[in-house]
């Protein structure tokens, strides 16, 4: 058993926490900062936090566009990066100046949302408008600050594309979403051969 305490270091050849806690859904997060230039990039720390209202949340190593962006405006878009769009998803995570459109820089193109400012990827599947409800530095166990930026938002419009609803249900294989691993470079799909069914007990 390989054991360690963080703080003194894992003593392997690459950090494995992301690969532990893996796959993880991409946050694919759109913002628009005060002088209307449009923001577009890539969190592989999020998630989805609560059923009604919908809350959905990203973290951010250092206070970047993304965060800034949402602060200030109080509004954000999750667009689901699925597998045939991979490549522009990593384009949108270049280390470029905040003057940059990131839609312009992967050739994707803009959607008008309708309840928040920020647009929509137009060639993602699935997009939430959301309004921030927290942005939350995160501490270690003595409260001190350690530069990670937790960005907390309601899910007030959803929009889907009717190819991959089925029958009224959504169908996860065909939006072939794409979910970050461990490692520098990895990432992971889904596939029927690898569905489990698995009814909770009583239900």
């Amino acid at each position: 058993m390989h054991s360690y305490e963080p703080c003194d270091g894992h003593r392997l050849a690459h950090d494995p926490l992301n690969s532990i806690v893996a796959p993880r859904p991409i946050g694919w997060v759109s913002t628009t900062a005060a002088d209307g230039t449009r923001n577009l990039a890539p969190y592989s720390f999020f998630n989805l936090f609560n059923y009604r209202p919908p809350i959905v949340g990203f973290s951010s190593t250092g206070r970047k566009d993304s965060v800034a962006n949402a602060e200030a405006g109080g509004e954000f878009v999750w667009n689901l990066a699925s597998v045939p769009l991979a490549e522009r998803m990593n384009q949108t995570s270049a280390p470029v100046g905040p003057e940059v459109d990131e839609f312009e820089l992967a050739g994707l193109t803009p959607a008008p949302s309708v309840l928040v400012g920020p647009p929509r990827v137009a060639e993602s599947l699935v997009a939430f408008e959301c309004r921030v409800t927290r942005v939350q530095e995160l501490t270690d166990t003595a409260q001190q600050g350690v530069d990670a930026w937790l960005v907390l938002g309601e899910v007030v419009m959803i929009h889907i594309d009717d190819r991959v609803l089925v029958d009224g249900v959504f169908d996860t294989l065909a939006a072939d979403p794409l979910l970050r691993g461990g490692g520098p470079a990895d990432y992971f799909t889904i596939s029927e051969e690898r569905r489990l069914r698995m009814d909770r007990p009583g239900a």
